[in-house]
């Protein structure tokens, strides 16, 4: 026997098996108890919420012989043969593709003839509003005066386009998106069923990732344990399946970002990539995981709202103290204007990694948001000691040129005896760099060689990216420089990398021990 899918399998046969839609179950329910039925409906409402099973649902209560409570037995003839499709008195069209004048006067010939068998015949036409101008206008008076023993149900997902003379027609019930408790109690319900053990929190995934769908849900669920047949299904192995990205990522992402870090913040996305991770669901899901951090601001009881697990919610409010709302609604804009841009990008990437540098460089950009975040790092840098210049065009009106020139920094100046040590490093500067292996070699040239304290040898670097790599790849980087430095001398000598974020060149703050020693330095061609 062929394989059936769980959103098939396990489709609704009576009103009490419908999940979250209580509130057109119950009403539906009392018209048939009352026998106050109607003649046509429309159900409105997003993909999977449970429509057309409501209308299968709905065509066998009214037609079943011995109805319990409002709801079909499922066991009468009528009941069985709606449940199997065989039944005479339940049409179903696809609106998609009999969407043509010609198939509305098939049905209204068709109306003119009383149900062999039963009580009612009932149209389910499904996507409605694909439907033609001409079509909904030969609908207009079948639908306005069936028989007494025809019931319209029509089903949409866009409401706004079917015109406005069927609306005022119809009994219209909008259907909810199904929360995430009640897709995950359903999915726990029907796992115990089919005997497949699932993390409670790979579940609960599985129910955010459906948006409010029910048959969504099981179609994913599905998808996780054909990947991982026989198989405990297990969080982690959920999110590899749907290349979806775990928090502890958009945590790494977003502290990158906050320190302006924009080589660490690539990184990232580079690794994303890497894993096969979808860059589409990242940009929403990160957009959300703003969105959470916003709501952690804004109060301190979200928890329900929230919906995550008490690890994550620490970290957001770890989170949410380093950053500012403003900057944070900056963030959320830029990633949803990424989120309609990246549909039906060919290039996800390149803008995912625009946008992350537009959030490290909020000079970038020179709207309000923006602003908020340059003062802000201002603000962080000077509270970390750092002196901020300003060259002399960018000062306000009305400012002199000496202010101007005061506000530069002051170089510091070397000691008169400079460590024999030292020396000898500069006098063979170029031969200790041919030393160095790709592009450690390349960003140490980038570096200016000065004293600091001590003895100690300092590389300061302008290049963000030259002085993270170096500093990131400490074990690699720094540790072959000291060992070609040694091998030179004889001896270690300690060494200290900084980083000159300052705006001002490192030539006008830091001595070029280079320039400033009066020797020969022996050039080394590599």
């Amino acid at each position: 026997m062929s394989y059936t899918a769980l959103y098939r399998k396990f489709r609704p046969q009576e009103f009490e098996d419908v999940k979250g839609q209580e509130h057109i179950v119950t009403t539906l329910k009392n018209q048939i108890k009352a026998d106050r039925i109607g003649h046509a409906y429309l159900f409105c409402g997003t993909r999977g919420t449970g429509k057309t099973t409501i209308a299968k649902i709905f065509a066998k209560a009214v037609n079943c012989e011995h109805p319990v409570d409002g709801s079909p037995c499922g066991e009468c003839p009528a009941c069985r043969a709606i449940a199997a499709g065989n039944s005479m008195n339940v049409i179903e069209i696809d609106a998609a593709s009999n969407n043509g004048v010609d198939n509305i006067r098939q049905i209204r010939e068709e109306v003119e003839y009383r149900p062999t068998e039963g009580k009612y015949k009932v149209y389910i036409i499904d996507e409605v509003h694909m439907l033609s101008i001409g079509a909904f206008n030969a609908l207009l008076k079948t639908l306005e005066e069936p028989p007494s023993y025809v019931i319209f149900i029509l089903a949409t997902t866009e409401a706004h386009k079917i015109p406005i003379t069927i609306l005022s027609r119809c009994q219209r019930y909008d259907f909810r998106r199904i929360s995430i408790e009640t897709i995950s109690a359903r999915l726990m319900e029907l796992m115990e069923k089919e005997q497949v053990t699932v993390e409670e929190r790979a579940i609960r995934y599985i129910a955010k990732a459906a948006d409010g769908s029910m048959r969504d849900a099981l179609s994913l669920l599905d998808q996780c344990i054909a990947f991982y047949l026989g198989q405990d299904l297990t969080y982690d192995k959920v999110l590899e399946t749907l290349g979806a990205v775990d928090t502890e990522i958009f945590s790494r992402l977003l502290r990158q970002i906050l320190e302006k870090n924009v080589t660490g913040a690539i990184g990232v996305i580079d690794e994303m990539v890497i894993e096969g991770r979808e860059l589409g669901q990242f940009v929403n899901d990160f957009t959300w995981y703003l969105r959470n951090l916003m709501l952690v601001q804004s109060s301190d009881d979200m928890e329900d709202v929230l919906d995550i697990s008490t690890e994550n919610l620490a970290l957001l409010k770890e989170e949410a103290q380093m950053v500012d709302t403003d900057i944070l609604m900056r963030y959320i804009r830029i990633f949803s204007e990424l989120s309609n841009q990246i549909r039906y990008a060919v290039q996800k990437r390149i803008l995912i990694e625009i946008a992350v540098i537009k959030l490290c460089k909020p000079e970038m950009e020179k709207d309000y948001g923006s602003l908020i975040d340059r003062v802000d790092s201002l603000e962080k840098k000077l509270e970390k000691g750092i002196v901020v210049t300003q060259a002399s065009g960018d000062m306000a009106a009305g400012t002199t040129g000496s202010s101007a020139a005061s506000a530069v920094l002051k170089k510091k100046e070397l000691p008169k005896a400079i460590p024999e040590d030292i020396k000898q490093i500069m006098s063979s500067w170029s031969g200790i760099l041919s030393q160095l292996t790709g592009i450690t070699r390349t960003y140490l040239k980038k570096a200016v060689p000065t004293l600091g304290e001590g003895g100690t040898l300092i590389l300061a670097f302008e290049d963000a990216n030259a002085y993270t790599y170096i500093e990131e790849n400490r074990s690699n980087c720094q540790d072959e420089f000291r060992a070609a430095v040694a091998e030179r001398l004889g001896k270690e000598v300690e060494i200290l990398v900084k980083l000159n974020d300052t705006g001002t060149p490192s030539g006008e703050i830091y001595p070029d021990l280079r320039q400033l020693i009066n020797f020969e330095i022996e050039e080394d061609d590599f």
